[in-house]
């Protein structure tokens, strides 16, 4: 049974959902799924390199060049995404239900110094179905704003094996990682932190 989620502005956050072996063994499969569709720095419209390096998992992918982000069937190499690893689909079922995967499992990886600006979710067609992240190695700065643009935050570190899901009103507020605690965490060899990012796209 899963434990009663914490609540920020309506984000449920499941603190230490995934255990140190469950960890050890994602990051496992990730290394596979890094080897068929390898980490790339993504730029903005503007061309302007991201700080994250990323790769997906899915039917599609996320990317974003100087033609703007979008979804895409091919790693920017022009190879099929490989499979959703079977431990991310668990996760999704037991968070958020069976009646319909995930299209996409963007995975970012963050080095030290690197961070997410605030931005909203909002590159599927349906918005009714929830946004998972799974974060994993170092503790991440996570905030949370507000669905429109501006206003408060407020903020919480997520450590390694907290899941995060989206979903109803929460589903499109504004949210962002401003810093990792590098070295925080042991789980990646070099550090660093891995967020796993589920979505349905169609």
């Amino acid at each position: 049974m899963t434990n009663a989620p914490q609540n920020l502005r309506g984000v449920a956050i499941y603190q230490g959902f995934l255990g140190p072996e469950a960890q050890q063994s994602l990051v496992s499969t990730l290394r596979d799924v890094v080897a068929a569709a390898p980490m790339f720095h993504p730029e903005t419209r503007g061309g302007k390199q991201m700080s994250v390096r990323m790769t997906s998992a899915g039917v599609c992918g996320w990317v974003s060049d100087r033609r703007g982000y979008r979804y895409d069937p091919r790693h920017p190499s022009g190879v099929p995404w490989p499979p959703i690893p079977a431990q991310v689909l668990e996760i999704w079922r037991a968070l958020v239900g069976g009646s319909r995967d995930p299209d996409c499992c963007l995975i970012n990886y963050y080095a030290e110094g690197a961070r997410m600006g605030l931005h909203q979710d909002r590159d599927e067609a349906d918005f009714s179905w929830p946004v998972m992240s799974v974060s994993l190695g170092d503790e991440g700065l996570f905030r949370v704003g507000n669905v429109a643009r501006g206003g408060k935050t407020e903020s919480i570190w997520l450590r390694s094996g907290d899941v995060l899901v989206m979903a109803g009103a929460a589903r499109l507020v504004h949210h962002g990682v401003d810093r990792i605690r590098f070295g925080s965490s042991t789980l990646l060899p070099h550090g660093g932190r891995l967020n796993l990012t589920c979505r349905v796209v169609t």
